[in-house]
């Protein structure tokens, strides 16, 4: 089949604007990296290892287990939502310029930075981007009034509460948007409740995320699946322009990744983990794939829940369910190494993000929104 015989079946088309959407994100995050990775060791923008875990449990055989890692640079989530920002606004201010003068009509069809469908991801990958930027310069330099610095939490739960209102408010207000869809089931018209399921689902991947961000790729490596995995779903869908989005995500977190498996040569940070799971949020929502989410994410469900249990537990009956928390740092305490809980987990997520694709795909059934 000739190329201009391609360019007329609009399905393949599709799947080569996604596909190459995703790799040239991937090829330009990694090109960023080197300099990036260079200012922030040129800048000592390393960590200094927590004490404590986020029950304020003290983390003394954890702490060993991480004392080699003190001084290695965070904040290289940077190079993930900076490079699908370029290249959003590449593929529609710079690609159909290079299709006309190169006479190459695919290369205007890499457009993906639709109003309807990527606006609203793209908008809180850099609010929640740049709030974690701060907070972790601030926790860097020890500025803010946190304890060793950055800010202190009920600052950042008040910028992501405000953030998820704002787009709660604009999906039901604006878009009319006020149905949750059940795989396999149906829509059911939950009226104003669609709100505050909104705002849940924001702060629970923006949190979530930045509690599995503890070790070397974890977080990474369930983010690039469930990014992979709702560029499926929005495929499906016919919302193309967003599954682009969601593959040149995946397609920039996976260039990440090869900086960041052990030993890491950077981590991701708030700036990378709080973005991300905000943004995966809003994608969810976009998709109206609310109880899909939390198979695809079950790793997240299982760090929060371990964290709230531990912390009521403690609270309540002064008693530690957990050897430490969130979850994987209760393993790392029972003696499991850091690369047998990464690859783990990156397994169990891969198995339970096949199977929400699956159900999502299934369960569609009349899906209209």
């Amino acid at each position: 089949m000739q190329l201009a015989q391609i360019q007329t079946i609009p399905e393949i088309m599709n799947v080569l604007k996604v596909l190459s959407t995703g790799f040239l994100a991937f090829l330009l995050a990694f090109a960023i990296t080197p300099l990036w990775t260079h200012l922030l060791y040129k800048y000592k923008m390393g960590i200094k290892i927590k004490e404590t875990d986020v029950n304020g449990e003290k983390l003394t055989f954890v702490n060993k287990l991480h004392a080699n890692k003190a001084g290695t640079p965070t904040m290289g989530g940077v190079i993930i939502w900076v490079s699908i920002l370029l290249l959003a606004l590449a593929s529609h201010f710079i690609f159909p310029w290079i299709a006309k003068v190169t006479d190459t009509h695919f290369i205007a069809r890499l457009d993906f930075f639709s109003r309807s469908q990527v606006w609203l991801p793209l908008f809180a990958l850099i609010f929640a981007g740049t709030l974690g930027f701060f907070d972790d310069i601030m926790s860097v330099k020890g500025w803010g009034s946190n304890k060793g610095g950055g800010m202190r939490f009920a600052m950042r739960f008040g910028w992501l509460v405000i953030m998820a209102v704002a787009g709660a408010w604009w999906f039901y207000y604006k878009l009319g948007w006020d149905r949750l869809h059940i795989p396999a089931v149906g829509d059911f018209d939950i009226g104003l409740w669609y709100v505050p399921l909104f705002v849940f689902i924001i702060l629970f991947t923006a949190i979530s995320s930045n509690e599995t961000d503890g070790l070397d790729g974890l977080n990474g490596g369930v983010l690039l699946m469930a990014f992979s995995s709702f560029a499926v779903i929005a495929f499906m869908q016919n919302k193309i322009d967003l599954s682009a989005f969601c593959c040149a995500t995946a397609g920039a977190t996976l260039a990440f990744l090869w900086f960041n498996i052990p030993p890491a040569r950077f981590f991701m940070g708030d700036t990378g983990a709080v973005s991300l799971g905000a943004t995966l949020g809003v994608v969810a929502m976009l998709t109206n794939s609310a109880i899909v989410l939390f198979m695809i994410v079950f790793v997240y469900i299982l760090e929060s829940s371990s964290a709230a249990i531990q912390l009521a537990s403690k609270k309540l009956f002064k008693k530690k369910v957990f050897l430490a928390a969130p979850f994987h740092h209760h393993l790392e305490a029972k003696g499991w190494p850091e690369s047998k809980i990464v690859m783990r987990t990156w397994i169990f997520t891969m198995i339970v993000s096949l199977l929400g694709v699956i159900i999502a795909i299934f369960g569609m059934g009349k899906f209209h929104q």
